[in-house]
């Protein structure tokens, strides 16, 4: 499979999001949807230290026994943990990566990432305590999450100044249905030399193919119920029913317009499509080998337009 850089990093362009391990899927379900993600070719899992309250790093950390040294590993920190613990001070930053490393079962987290930023925290300290896992060899890139283009300015000068480590990615949410990233943070990505890792990029199912207009949600599904159920507008319902007609058109699945659009972007290292299933993961590896042409891109702009 393809890969592209983030910092020192090759990650495959199709990635797992690991937000359902310890939540939606047990360990021994886990280790089902790793194994066969890795057998799709995919050796990029991106998790966080509040997935499932520790337990996704824990299952995936079990589910990569014994295959670590084939894939890079992401997790992430700073959001409230069940203890009540969150942030980015310095001593925490330490506690944090103490605490996945162990969960992990790795001596070292290939790409470690502040989940949202801290206004408490001037992000110098941050990054100084992160260049101090740099430097111990307990980590060996470092991103960010949830970032403005503002923010991600602040953070590469603030490194320039300190003489620190810079952020090597930045992760937020970006799909078909989602574009804001386009106004600022990518331009900014393209400026600065950030790997983009789009989350969400199948809008929480949407784009996955298995909603249609007119009918009810599959029982047991991420928008059957619950907060993501709006999700599930007339509108959503009318774009998605378009872009599945697009692709059907060019021989193509909802699925693989999904992926190979964010693909198409320069920025976009990769794509970290969730799975609870074997065969999600395997379709999420198999969609990424659509390369959309300008013509393609074009059409889609005509059925969602970029953000103004």
């Amino acid at each position: 499979m393809e890969t592209r850089r983030v910092g020192s990093l090759e990650a495959t362009v199709a990635g797992l999001g690991c937000n359902n391990f310890g939540t939606r899927i047990d360990a021994a379900a886990t280790e089902r949807v790793v194994h066969a993600a890795l057998d799709a070719g995919i050796r990029f899992f991106d998790t966080a230290d509040i997935y499932g309250g520790g337990l996704s790093e824990e299952f995936l950390g079990r589910a990569l026994a014994g295959r670590r040294r084939e894939v890079i590993i992401a997790t992430k920190f700073g959001k409230p943990m069940p203890d009540g613990q969150r942030g980015a001070s310095p001593a925490y930053v330490a506690r944090a990566a103490e605490a996945s490393l162990r969960r992990l079962g790795t001596d070292v987290i290939d790409l470690y990432q502040l989940h949202e930023p801290d206004p408490s925290v001037p992000i110098a300290e941050t990054l100084g305590a992160l260049q101090l896992l740099l430097d111990a060899g307990k980590v060996r890139e470092i991103g960010c999450s949830n970032f403005s283009a503002a923010e991600l300015r602040e953070g590469s000068e603030s490194a320039a100044r300190g003489g620190t480590a810079r952020f090597a990615s930045v992760q937020n949410e970006y799909s078909l249905l989602e574009r804001e990233a386009e106004a600022e943070v990518l331009p900014e990505c393209g400026r600065l030399q950030l790997a983009f890792l789009p989350y969400y990029p199948l809008a929480s199912g949407l784009l996955t193919g298995k909603y249609r207009a007119g009918r009810s949600a599959p029982e047991g599904t991420r928008l059957s119920a619950g907060r993501y159920a709006p999700e599930l507008s007339e509108k959503n319902l009318r774009i998605v029913e378009a872009l599945r007609a697009f692709a059907e058109s060019r021989g193509r699945t909802l699925l693989e317009l999904a992926v190979g659009w964010l693909l198409a972007r320069p920025a976009v290292a990769s794509v970290i499509a969730g799975a609870t299933r074997p065969e999600q993961a395997r379709a999420n590896a198999a969609a990424a080998g659509w390369t959309l042409s300008p013509e393609e891109l074009a059409g889609v702009d005509g059925i969602v337009p970029p953000e103004e």
